[in-house]
Order: structure tokens, then C-alpha cells, then sequence
């Protein structure tokens, strides 16, 4: 019988699997008594019903690992608290390695583990088969053991979230198909649905997409970015084998294979390295599908299932009682979305969870309806946040391409510096051919295509992936030195630009960022907005173009995000808003000879005393015109010029030919990181996040609280008087073979005590260098300096030295010459 649909809540709920329950359950747990979750069909009859219910707690950062860990605890305690059993059980996890640097990934992981205290050991073959008796350990190279991690039955734990829900108050209404999202002046303002052929509407200011695979399509008809795309994910299912007892869950990631012992069968689950999109193109879901099961593909999956066969012997003899096909929502960088949506006041979302929904649907339920209630999320989640998704991906070509690859990445190897084949070549500066031509090997970030680093004319122009040096690090060195000794050019088209202009523009300005921005025309401010928590929200250079207008210079990854701050704070001020970024490339000279290049190709003066550090002027150079900003994000002297799409290609040509003269070097983003590490320069969403106090990130020479009130002007008061909880500090590894990426083990005095937030090599400085967060309550900087530093890599401790100034340049002389 049908349910009464209420005619208002105060936050409607779109999806009855496991994300939807559990944002339902969290809200009501909050006191939201008059939440409404509505589903299509029946409960978990998407993805969730089907799902293999792996509960790892380990994931690749410290907050995501901690709403993993928080939904083991739920599902645990979830069972008492409702009547529904969850089937969660920690049997725990072991993951085998068949290579070496498969074996470096996972004590890599091991030891990241154990800074996130999670209990884990490194096992031998040997011990990995006294585990898994059935395991053929035969080219097993080492094996990883996580005995709290489990398994758990995915539907049940939905049933049991909604019961939670409702015994907290909120409705939950099946058979229900929401036709539309209403909105007035930019937020939600309503949802429509159709029950039994009858229309009704709900008043409401929340609605949460956790539509699964539908939620791309829904979010597209209110104007919203959602971009995931269900794939096809292969299961079988065994006949029940004789004497078969209870398991660890097993991943064998070099043979794209996971296996579950449940109820005395077998299931062995693939993520194959070409995945196959669902629907296929010019398809559209069907509006009956609900415990679906997708066409088998038994030519697919056979390459997997004879690796198993040959890993599991007992496979061979086992009858094969399902053969599962059915669709998973995968996104274009494997990590799902969580938050509030840019382009829509109210608008939230928890959807796209790349077969990891299970372990995940806990933890971040939870964190969604904190940040509902509060108004900002409980702690960092940038990097599962929907204002990192970019506009353009959203196009469904683009999406089937991509996630293509992104199912098989999951269990592909994650080298550093991975990166995506698929769909690529969207975004692309005007000079990307000019830098093709020259050996450039191209990255992606939010679409952009990058020149990482720079073949010579004789090497072959792709990455070769390894955990130890890989094949483009002389090419890195040489760009590095010839940054710290010559002259260097990189291509930072990729940055965000945002114009701030209107009568009001200056007042707006100064209440969002923590540095002063009222300064004389030309002035370049780097600053930092910060949230109320004296968290930084974003990290960018401000240049005062005039006196009504602005210019803010952000990374190109978290232009989505800094545009949403900036729109969401503006108040009742006269100030318009735009996003320049396409209209100027961005070409960066840096290095001590960076002066004699510029001055050969334009006939301004760039001396010290007409050009100082931190300001910005228009410029002749060739035959056109550009924008000259000194300012630096390699610690040399330097200038970012600003030129107009339509002449950045000439700019390019004429800087091109006067540097072959003085040894001009093509550089990429891999040496503009190893140049800024060395020089300690932060990083947003590794070094600096939304959760670090600008004071405890050594910012606070860039915040200047006597200019009159800003947003975390309060907290930063607070922080002066209270004093500092953690350091950033910077490592320098005393030998000089190790590397550093990120995620390391900090040891202090023998004792874990964090982890290396970024990581690059200092060619100049002859070692790895890496930043991270050491705490200190009640300590002074001397303190911190006076202990003895390793850093943990895979397991062996390297000794390292630290320093809270940055090892290079400390007094930054260089930038100012």
C-alpha cells in the first residue's frame, strides 16, 4: 500500500541504496526528523543489492581511511541498534603481491596503515598460505595481512540504515519517481514525483542525489555536473565446496581478482583492465530495471577466471552456481562525490562510488549530514568533494571512454605519477602543439593537458612506471638545474583566472581573504581564504588590475571550488564574478637569467628598481602585448606573463628564438614541483587543506589581522593565544637514492607520528624532499627541530633532517635580485 509523500521536509533524500539510507539515517541521527527519502522501486534495487560487501579499511588518506573505519564500526553496532543482522564480519583482508613493485606498493601501504593505526603485518608466502590453505602461492613475492578489515551483506546493512532512519523520524517511500527538482533564485525550492500515476510535490530547500547511476541524468536536468557512468562489473558465484571455512577476504591485484568465501561458497569478483560501459552508446537505462541482471559476457571474463583457476586450484572442480553481470557507477578519477553543488544552492550529493560503496556509504552518510547541518563539512574531504568535477565532463562520450579504464585502475598498480589514457586531449593551451613538437610528454589535470616533462629527441616519449626512478628523472634534473642556474619556461595556461570587478569589489575581497588586499594598483597579494576554523579554503595570488577590478590566480584543479566560495560569500556587495580562465595563457620564465631573456624580447625596463618583486604591469614583447607578474613558484627570479589566447602562440616563437641564445629549457610540471618542494612552498589539497589552520601551515606571514574583520579572523586570534598543535615542517632524507611521493610514515624519536603530506626529489639540494605535519602542542619550534627524524618508506626507516625554514634560499634573496 502506498505511503502518504508529505508536502514539505526539510531534506529529501533521492535513492534507496546504501548511500541514500545511510545520508537518511545520519540526518535523523542529527535530529532532522522531517527527512523524506524517496526510491524508484525497492530498496537497494540499483547497485547495492548485488554488491561483493568488501570492507577494507585502508584507503589512500587519513580522512578517507577514517570514514572506512567509522563504517566497519557502524555496521558492527548497527545490528544491536535495529534487529537487522549486517553479516559484518572481520575476518580481515590479505593482499598478494606477484611482482616486486607490486610488493613496493603494498608494504608502501603497510606502513601507511600503520601511521593511520590500523593493525597490519607484512607476511612471507609461506605465512600467506597458512592463512588462505587454498592459496596457490607460486610466483607470490609478499603479502600484506589486515585482520580487522571483513565482509558484510550489502543489502541487509541498507534495510538496516533505513530502519535506523525511521526509528529517528525520517520516511522512507518506495515506488516513488521523482520528475523534477524545483528551484527560486538559484537554490532548491522543491522536488516533484509520481507515485501510482498521482503527481505531488514537496516543499523543501535539501535535496540529496544518491541516485547511483541515474544521478548523472537527474542532477543534468537541474543544470548540476555529475559526471559517473555505470560499468559492467563480473562476479561468479560457486557451488557450495565441501569443508570450505571461513576466509580472509583475498586480492590478487596483478591478476585483477578478489575473492570472498560466504556461506560455504566461493565468489570471485574481477576489475578487468578494459571495462565495458553500460548502456553502451545511444542506450538509456530502462525505466523498469530494478534487480536486474545484466546480459553475461563469459568471453570476458574468462581471462580472469583461468589466472583464479590456476591461483585457487580448488576453482577447477567447483561448479559454478551464478555468473553475475550487473552495472557499478564509476567516475572519471575513480573517487567518488560528496557535497554541495556549485551550481545549485541545496543541491547535495553522495553518488558514484566505484565499487567501493559499501565500505564507503558509512562514513561519508555521516560527514554529509554534518556538513549539511553545520553549513561546512566536518573535516578535509577535497578530495571526494563535486566541485572538483570540471563542466565538460559530464559529456557521456567523454565519460563512456574513461571509465573504460578507471574500473581496472582499482586494482592496477598506483604507481606515482599514473596517468589516464583514456579521453584525453580536451582541454589544451594554444602552444600545445609547439610543445608536442618539442618532446613535451603531456599529463592531464581537470582536463588540461600539461607537458610533465620534456623527451630529448632520441627517447621515447611515455612514461615507463616504477617505484623507484623512473625514466623521465634525468630529464626532470636537467630542467631543475637549468631553473636554478639558467633559464627555464613552463606552460601554466592550466591556471584558474577569476575577475572580481564592481564598486564593491575591495570590501568583498577583504572580508574573504586573510591578507590585505587594499593596495596600490599593479600590487600582487598572495593570500589565503580561510573558512571559520582558520582552515584555507583557497590558496591564490590576488593582483589589483585597477581600482574596482581584480584578478585571482588559483590552481586549475580547484577553480570549480574557488568559484563556488567566492559565489557563496558574496553578499549583498555590487561585485561580478567571472571565470577568465580560457581568455590568457600563462607562460612562466624562472631562473637568474630569466632578466636577460625578457629584456631581449621587449623593450621595458625589468630592472629591480622598475620591476620589483610582487607587482605587475602590462609589457611589449615581440610584436604584441602581455601582462608581466614577478612572482615566483620555483624560488628564482621570474616573471608569469599573461598573454591573450590569440597572440600566446607568437609570445611562445619570440621567446623561443632569443633563448636559444643563452640556453632557453622547455620545462614541465614534474620540475615546477621538485623546484617548489625545495623551497617548501605549499601545495592546496596535499600541504594546505580546508582542515590546516593557516597558522600551523606557517602561513601567518600572509595574514594580517589588523586590516579589520575576515572570514577565520576570530580562529586566527585564537590560535595566537593558545598556540600552535602541529608543525609543517620540511625533510631532507640524508640518503640520497630513496624517494618521497606522499602518504610516507614521520617517525619521531622511534615513534610514528604522521605523514609526509607531498614529495619530490631536490635535484639541487641532492636528496628527497617532503613536507609534513609534526605535532607540538606545548613545544616550541626548537623543540620540534631538537628530535631525531626517519621517514618510513615500505617499511625502512631513512633518516632525515628537518627544518621549518625551507632548505633552499631560506631568506628567498634569489627571488628578489
Amino acid at each position: 500500500m502506498s505511503k502518504a509523500i508529505p508536502q514539505k521536509a526539510r531534506a529529501v533524500v533521492i535513492g534507496g541504496g546504501v548511500s541514500g539510507c545511510s545520508v537518511a539515517y545520519h540526518l535523523a541521527k542529527l535530529g532532522w526528523t522531517d527527512v523524506v527519502l524517496l526510491e524508484r522501486k525497492q530498496l537497494t534495487s540499483g547497485t547495492t543489492w548485488h554488491a561483493a560487501g568488501l570492507i577494507g579499511q585502508l584507503r589512500a588518506s587519513q580522512n578517507m581511511t577514517r570514514l572506512a573505519k567509522y563504517s566497519a564500526d557502524l555496521y558492527v553496532r548497527l545490528e544491536a541498534e535495529t534487529g537487522i543482522a549486517t553479516g559484518m564480519k572481520q575476518n580481515g583482508s590479505m593482499t598478494v603481491a606477484l611482482t616486486a613493485e607490486r610488493r613496493e606498493e603494498i608494504y608502501r601501504q603497510a606502513s601507511l596503515a600503520r601511521a593511520f593505526d590500523i593493525d597490519v603485518r607484512e607476511i612471507s608466502p609461506e605465512e600467506a598460505k597458512a592463512l588462505y590453505p587454498h592459496l596457490n602461492i607460486g610466483g607470490v613475492k609478499a603479502a600484506v595481512h589486515l585482520p580487522l578489515d571483513g565482509q558484510c551483506d550489502p543489502a541487509n546493512i541498507a534495510m538496516a540504515l533505513a530502519k535506523g532512519a525511521r526509528q529517528n523520524g525520517a520516511a522512507i517511500i518506495e515506488g516513488v519517481r521523482v520528475i523534477e527538482v524545483l528551484t527560486r533564485a538559484g537554490r532548491v525550492s522543491g522536488v516533484t514525483c509520481e507515485q501510482a500515476g498521482e503527481r505531488f510535490t514537496i516543499e523543501t530547500e535539501n535535496v540529496v542525489n544518491c541516485a547511483g547511476m541515474w544521478g548523472r541524468e537527474l542532477a543534468r536536468q537541474s543544470g548540476v555536473t555529475l559526471p559517473l557512468h555505470a560499468c559492467e562489473h563480473f562476479y561468479i558465484v560457486t557451488e557450495a565446496i565441501p569443508g570450505l571455512a571461513q576466509l580472509p577476504v583475498l586480492r590478487v591485484p596483478d591478476e585483477c581478482a578478489y575473492y570472498k568465501e560466504d556461506a560455504g561458497k566461493m565468489l570471485v569478483g574481477a576489475f578487468e583492465p578494459v571495462a565495458k560501459p553500460w548502456p553502451p552508446a545511444g542506450e538509456t537505462i530502462r525505466e523498469d530495471f530494478c534487480f536486474d541482471q545484466l546480459p553475461e559476457d563469459f568471453d570476458h571474463f574468462q581471462p580472469i577466471l583461468e589466472m583464479a583457476i590456476n591461483r585457487m586450484p580448488m576453482l577447477e572442480t567447483a561448479g559454478i552456481h551464478t555468473f553475475f553481470n550487473g552495472p557499478e557507477s564509476f567516475t572519471p578519477d575513480d573517487r567518488y562525490y560528496l557535497g554541495e553543488t556549485p551550481e545549485l544552492r541545496g543541491y547535495w550529493v553522495a553518488a558514484g562510488y566505484n565499487s567501493i560503496g559499501i565500505v564507503s556509504s558509512g562514513g561519508a552518510g555521516m560527514a554529509l549530514a554534518q556538513w549539511m547541518n553545520d553549513g561546512e563539512p566536518p573535516f578535509d574531504l577535497w578530495e571526494v568533494d563535486i566541485r572538483r568535477a570540471q563542466p565538460f565532463q559530464k559529456n557521456r562520450l567523454y565519460l563512456k571512454e574513461r571509465v573504460s579504464e578507471t574500473l581496472g585502475l582499482l586494482y592496477a598498480d598506483h604507481f606515482p605519477y599514473r596517468q589516464m589514457a583514456t579521453a584525453r586531449g580536451v582541454r589544451r593551451s594554444p602552444i600545445h602543439e609547439h610543445l608536442k613538437a618539442r618532446g613535451a610528454v603531456f599529463g592531464e589535470a581537470a582536463g588540461w593537458e600539461r607537458a610533465n616533462w620534456f623527451a630529448r629527441h632520441d627517447q621515447e616519449r611515455e612514461y615507463r612506471y616504477s617505484w623507484q626512478r623512473q625514466n623521465w628523472f634525468e630529464n626532470q634534473r636537467e630542467e631543475h638545474l637549468a631553473v636554478r642556474t639558467g633559464v627555464g619556461l613552463f606552460d601554466m595556461t592550466s591556471f584558474g583566472k577569476i575577475r572580481v570587478e564592481g564598486r564593491d569589489a575591495l570590501a568583498f575581497l577583504e572580508r574573504l581573504c586573510a591578507n590585505r588586499i587594499d593596495v596600490p594598483e599593479g600590487r600582487i597579494v598572495y593570500t589565503q581564504m580561510l573558512n571559520h576554523r582558520g582552515g584555507i579554503e583557497s590558496d591564490l595570488t590576488v593582483t589589483r588590475l585597477s581600482e574596482t577590478a581584480f584578478l585571482l590566480v588559483v590552481p586549475g584543479a580547484t577553480l570549480q571550488r574557488d568559484l563556488a566560495w567566492l559565489r557563496r560569500n558574496l553578499r549583498e556587495e555590487f561585485a561580478v564574478i567571472t571565470d577568465m580562465t580560457a581568455a590568457e595563457s600563462v607562460l612562466c620564465l624562472m631562473g637568474p637569467r630569466s632578466r636577460e631573456l625578457i629584456g631581449k624580447v621587449s623593450p621595458n625596463d625589468f630592472s629591480n628598481e622598475h620591476h620589483p618583486f610582487g607587482t605587475a604591469r602590462e609589457i611589449e614583447i615581440g610584436m604584441g602585448l602581455a601582462r608581466a607578474h614577478r612572482v615566483t613558484y620555483v624560488g628564482e627570479l621570474g616573471w608569469e606573463l599573461y598573454v591573450s589566447a590569440d597572440q600566446a602562440a607568437h609570445v611562445f616563437e619570440v621567446l623561443e628564438q632569443a633563448g636559444a641564445e643563452i640556453g632557453l629549457k622547455l620545462c614541465g610540471i614534474h620540475t615546477l614541483d621538485s623546484c617548489r618542494i625545495e623551497k617548501a612552498f605549499r601545495h592546496f589539497g596535499h600541504d594546505i587543506t580546508d582542515e590546516d589552520h593557516v597558522l600551523e601551515a606557517g602561513l601567518g606571514f600572509a595574514v594580517k589581522t589588523d586590516k579589520g574583520d575576515f572570514i577565520g579572523r576570530d580562529a586566527v586570534l585564537r590560535k595566537r593565544e593558545t598556540g600552535l598543535n602541529r608543525r609543517l615542517v620540511q625533510f631532507k632524507l640524508a640518503e640520497p637514492e630513496p624517494l618521497l611521493f606522499h602518504n610516507e610514515a614521520i617517525v619521531r624519536n622511534g615513534k610514528i607520528v604522521g605523514t609526509i603530506t607531498s614529495g619530490n626529489y631536490g635535484h639541487f639540494l641532492g636528496g628527497a624532499i617532503g613536507l609534513g605535519y609534526v605535532p607540538c602542542k606545548g613545544e616550541s619550534a626548537a623543540d620540534v627541530l631538537a628530535s631525531g627524524y626517519e621517514i618510513e618508506i615500505a617499511g625502512t626507516r631513512v633518516k632525515a633532517e628537518a627544518s621549518l625554514a625551507p632548505m633552499y634560499d631560506p631568506k628567498a634573496e634569489r627571488v628578489r635580485i
